[in-house]
């Protein structure tokens, strides 16, 4: 019969737990969520949108998108519910309730 082991508290810890749980108390999403929204990005807003389109950030289900152009801004505006399926059944139910967008005088598509 094999026995579990406890964890002894000078145990080692991954350190993706403690951000988590850090992340949680400040409104964040979990990481893997914003990193798999980022990474399907252009699946989630089509080829046309995603080189115009940023994430810039997700905290407390706000998913905060810049685009480098007025047009793109009222198509995602227009297309939030649409946005909001999508974003459900790649990140997870829940992980993102709102889509705020914003215009940025940068350039969204461009990297620094």
């Amino acid at each position: 019969m094999r026995r579990r082991q406890r964890r002894g508290a000078d145990e080692p810890v991954p350190v993706s737990k403690p951000l988590a749980e850090v992340g949680a108390e400040l409104g964040m999403a979990p990481p893997d969520a914003l990193a798999t929204i980022q990474a399907r990005w252009s699946e989630i807003v089509g080829v046309d949108i995603a080189p115009h389109a940023r994430v810039r950030s997700l905290r407390s289900g706000v998913l905060r998108v810049t685009v480098d152009d007025p047009g793109q801004a009222t198509q995602l505006r227009y297309l939030a519910g649409e946005l909001l399926d999508r974003l459900d059944a790649i990140a997870g139910a829940g992980a993102v309730t709102q889509v705020r967008v914003a215009v940025s005088t940068e350039g969204a598509g461009k990297t620094r």
